[in-house]
């Protein structure tokens, strides 16, 4: 075996450390990140009546802490924790299977495509097994703390919606949502992936800030690739769900083609913190877990 082979054979990461790694990333960052992720959320989301709220996610934060407290700046929290815990330990996953196979077998270094490839099919895995159904329960949480106020809790949330549209309500909001994390994933883990296939062959030195940094840019440019599908699935996503092609349509008729890069500013704040908290966290998890499983 040449020096490239082995050196490519022990940068595989082992399946089991791909999915505790990414799951425990993904957990932290929904928890450190969340009251963003509730602004833009808010943001998003259709006025009810004549009802007027600010379009600052900034002064939407601000609102809610002072007309509903702290604690409702986490509505929905638990949803988006559970369910980053299993899209970011699938993800992670998938995207490391599927990078094994595109791979170069001599350097281990895959071209910027086919990094890009294997985070696009990785966040199609990742919508149908994980993130939908999640996204669906904390979108329609945060909706229904604004107006009806008929779920309790997450579990009730999952009961309520399943009674009332069946096991497909759960997955109200699949082809934006798959379409966001197919498109985010790609950008996202592909530009990571990228960054630092580029460092590696000029033998730059991956520490904490090189993965936090490396993790920062990719959300960057997530953001502003995938902002339209974020908030498509949204609107598919409110308490009283609707289609996508309705979803698609109100958009247009509240806002016009600005109103799908609603909420940016917030999400950007979020991601290029949630982006560099996640690289971060993988890696030092990955790097504890590597040498005990090699063994």
């Amino acid at each position: 075996m040449s020096p490239k082979s082995r050196a490519a054979d022990d940068s595989i990461t082992p399946p089991v450390v791909s999915l505790v790694s990414g799951g425990i990333a993904g957990g932290v960052e929904a928890a450190v990140t969340y009251p963003f992720e509730f602004a833009k959320t808010r943001v998003q989301l259709r006025n009810e009546g004549n009802a007027s709220r600010p379009r600052n996610p900034f002064l939407v934060v601000a609102e809610v802490f002072r007309n509903e407290g702290a604690r409702a700046l986490y509505k929905g929290c638990s949803s988006l924790i559970v369910g980053s815990i299993a899209k970011d330990g699938v993800r992670f996953l998938s995207f490391d299977m599927i990078k094994n196979a595109f791979k170069d077998p001599e350097t281990g270094a895959l071209s910027p495509l086919r990094n890009m490839l294997a985070g696009m099919s990785a966040g199609v895995v990742a919508s149908i097994f994980a993130v939908t159904p999640t996204e669906r329960i904390k979108t329609a949480l945060i909706d229904d703390a604004r107006i009806g106020k008929r779920f309790h809790s997450a579990p009730h949330a999952v009961r309520v919606i399943y009674s009332e549209h069946g096991f497909l309500g759960l997955y109200r909001g699949f082809a934006g949502t798959t379409l966001k994390q197919a498109d985010a994933t790609a950008f996202r883990m592909g530009t990571y992936n990228i960054l630092k296939d580029y460092e590696n062959s000029r033998e730059i030195t991956q520490t904490t800030a090189t993965n936090f940094a490396n993790g920062a840019v990719a959300g960057t440019i997530t953001t502003y690739a995938t902002q339209p599908f974020d908030t498509l699935k949204t609107r598919s996503q409110s308490a009283k769900g609707a289609s996508t092609v309705e979803a698609f349509r109100s958009i247009l008729a509240d806002d016009g083609i600005k109103g799908f890069w609603k909420g940016t500013t917030m999400r950007l704040g979020r991601t290029v913190f949630s982006g560099g908290i996640l690289f971060t966290v993988y890696e030092q998890i990955a790097a504890v877990l590597n040498p005990m499983l090699r063994r």
